[in-house]
């Protein structure tokens, strides 16, 4: 069984940074499109960014220029390093991963099989 356990959330003020982590178990090889979704109190569950299988990255919008993704296919682990943050940043930060290769990566959750429980970001002023 596929799992996905992100860590790395917390309280931080603005202009701080994060590193999280999502470790993946249940899997003999990390080749797929992984990312990270979030999702603010009120909000429709939105993509931050995703990572194909090599390791090229792709970013939202409102994710360029303070975010970077990457991935370790050894250790089957799966980061985003947000810099600056900002309040707005605030909310619950979802590791994903899908079952099959597609390419680009998806920016639906739909098309995302796997799912880590939520890690939580809280940025203040």
């Amino acid at each position: 069984q596929v799992q996905l356990v992100e860590s790395g959330g917390g309280s931080a003020q603005a202009g701080g940074a994060l590193r999280l982590s999502c470790s993946i178990s249940g899997v003999t090889h990390m080749s797929t499109c992984m990312g990270w979704f979030r999702q603010a109190p009120g909000q429709e569950r939105e993509v931050v960014a995703n990572i194909d299988g090599p390791g090229n990255p792709t970013y939202a919008d409102s994710a360029k220029g303070r975010f970077s993704i990457s991935r370790d296919n050894t250790n089957y682990t799966l980061y985003l390093q947000i810099n600056n943050l900002k309040p707005e940043d605030t909310a619950t930060y979802y590791c994903v991963g899908a079952a099959t290769r597609f390419a680009p990566c998806s920016t639906r959750p739909g098309d995302y099989d796997y799912w880590g429980q939520g890690t939580q970001v809280t940025v203040s002023s």
